[in-house]
């Protein structure tokens, strides 16, 4: 009997071999083959005039040696470490990452086991009872023979790739901000400092012009002027300070701390990183995270539509099972008894309500969408490095100029201070429009600096650098 099972077995697997080879020849036929090559290269001209052949890119510096601020570094550190986007990116990676494995795991046969055991009185009075105890197992296994589990696990890897450029996209992002912030700070902190000490010299224009009215120099209009110019000063610093105190809370919320003051240097000490190079148009596929995660996400719903692909062709299942019975417990390990199954299926689907239709066009219209939505991210992207070098370049014009304004505004207001004193042809409209020029153009001269530093990180951002070590 043993010998008749297994003649007819060995009939049933070389059946399904001839078959499974015979399915393997179709799947190889071009009619098949669903992907289509895509251009994910970059345009060499989305640097626009700042397109250069040289690979030296700004992006490869360590962000240690981008800033050199010991506090600055500080505060990054803590981000990278506690900041919650940053740890739900990693938690996106995980789940990503089971789904990876899972999908793997398909190529392998399922296997179950279990045990049964039955009680049955034959008699109405409660006699006569039957026992019977089972133990069992069974397997199955479809053949990939269009190649559906192994796009799902291509797809899978695309996915988890992506989050893993998700990770670091929101890391480089996260630097970037803490930078930003940083430099706002201390931005905020020079103001504060230059609007104190031009009230401080107010205060004491206010003093000068008081004797200069008791002695007949000056005007009571004059004197009233002096008043209102002091006030003017000592009105922004409470806007100045509230705009502190909350840069400095947003600051703790990407630290992931409770709001608090933050310790920082001073903004005439950061050092301006010089050596700006934008590299090569195609680096930015290698070195920025977004890019990167769009081209996976593109992938991905690359291999989602050969999934939908393979619906419309025959599946190929093998399943078996089998186990021991027997009524008396005791000897149920010894049991003679066995039984066994072994079965196959070739199910071609032929009526499914128009499902894998749908199923092929929304995955081709995602296909689509994330190809157009990969190339817009890559022409963000040369727009944000072209927009940075240019910033950055205007910034560093303006500083010089700026310089020259604030040396001239400084030598204006002694000078008509002094002929107030001294001479009738001046009187204190002069010394009042030529403070009042000083300090805006001292607070223009903050904002010159703060934009200096911040295009260097928008720079450096737009590049991709950051999540490199």
């Amino acid at each position: 009997m043993i010998i008749i099972y297994l003649q007819n077995m060995i009939k049933i697997l070389r059946s399904f071999l001839y078959l499974s080879a015979f399915m393997f020849v179709l799947s190889s036929c071009k009619v098949l083959q669903v992907h289509k090559t895509h251009d994910l290269s970059t345009d060499e001209k989305i640097y626009r005039e700042f397109a250069v052949t040289d690979s030296t890119n700004l992006a490869e510096v360590p962000w240690k040696n981008l800033f050199t601020d010991p506090r600055l570094q500080t505060l990054i550190m803590e981000a990278v470490e506690n900041n919650p986007d940053l740890q739900i990116a990693v938690a996106r990676m995980k789940k990503a990452e089971a789904n990876l494995q899972q999908s793997k795991a398909t190529f392998f046969p399922s296997l179950s086991i279990g045990a049964k055991a039955t009680a049955q009185n034959e008699n109405s009075d409660g006699s006569g009872s039957t026992e019977f105890y089972q133990i069992y197992g069974s397997t199955s296994w479809e053949a990939d023979i269009w190649g559906k589990l192994n796009s799902t696990k291509k797809a899978n890897m695309a996915s988890f790739l992506e989050s893993e450029a998700y990770k670091r996209a929101v890391q480089t992002q996260l630097i970037a901000n803490v930078a930003m912030n940083y430099y706002k700070l201390l931005a905020l902190d020079a103001q504060l400092q230059i609007t104190e000490t031009t009230l401080e010299k107010r205060k004491a224009n206010v003093e000068a012009m008081k004797l200069l009215k008791d002695n007949d120099v000056i005007t009571g209009a004059d004197l009233v002027l002096s008043e209102a110019n002091r006030y003017s000063a000592e009105v922004s610093i409470p806007d100045l300070k509230q705009n502190i105190y909350e840069t400095e809370n947003t600051l703790s919320l990407l630290l992931g701390r409770n709001p608090g003051s933050i310790e920082r240097g001073a903004l005439q000490d950061q050092q301006v990183y010089a050596d700006l190079q934008n590299g090569i148009p195609a680096q930015l596929l290698a070195n920025r995270p977004d890019v990167q995660q769009a081209e996976y996400k593109f992938r991905y719903y690359a291999e989602m539509t050969h999934v939908a692909r393979s619906y419309f062709y025959p599946s190929l299942t093998l399943s078996a099972s089998g186990g021991i019975s027997e009524t008396d417990f005791s000897k149920l390990f010894d049991a003679k008894t066995a039984f066994w199954n072994l079965t196959g299926g070739l199910i071609q689907p032929l009526f499914n309500q128009g499902l894998n239709k749908q199923r092929l066009k929304v995955a081709e219209a995602n296909q689509e969408e994330y190809l157009i939505a990969f190339k817009q991210t890559l022409l963000s992207a040369g727009e944000e490095v072209v927009n940075a070098m240019h910033g950055y370049q205007s910034a560093t014009d303006k500083i010089a100029i700026r310089t020259n304004q604030i040396a001239y505004l400084e030598k204006a207001v002694d000078y008509t201070m002094e002929l107030l004193k001294y001479t009738s042809s001046t009187n204190y409209t002069d010394v009042l429009t030529s403070e009042v020029n000083l300090l805006s153009a001292q607070i223009s001269g903050v904002n010159d600096k703060l934009q200096q530093l911040q295009a260097v990180v928008t720079l450096y951002r737009s590049l991709g650098g950051g999540w490199k070590e």
